[in-house]
């Protein structure tokens, strides 16, 4: 029970520290080839319960993303502790209409 607690609390320290890497997040960041400030661009879109359509600025960011990267954080925790609905982050290709969408 008591290293169920510390691992809880590991992943807690980690993903903390991702989102501010993320938010202080240099300029010269990414992940899955598209900048910190390209995902900004994209959460109004992935955030429930009354998600806008993706912008042109979200659009283009992903236009050159590793889209395969991408799916891998769909079962993380990562996305949930940003306020991202996983689910509709999964669409967002689709309603870009990128040519290279990739099917998780």
């Amino acid at each position: 029970m008591k290293a169920a607690a510390v691992n809880s609390k590991k992943v807690f320290v980690v993903t903390v520290l991702l989102v501010v890497v993320a938010i202080s997040g240099g300029n010269g960041q990414t992940i899955c080839k598209v900048s910190i400030s390209g995902l900004m661009a994209c959460k109004p879109a992935v955030t429930p319960p009354n998600p806008a359509q993706p912008s042109a600025s979200c659009c283009s960011a992903l236009s050159n993303a590793d889209l395969r990267c991408l799916c891998s954080y769909r079962n993380s925790n990562f996305l949930p502790s940003l306020g991202i609905d996983p689910n509709l982050a999964m669409q967002l290709p689709e309603k870009c209409k990128l040519p290279h969408a990739a099917h998780c």
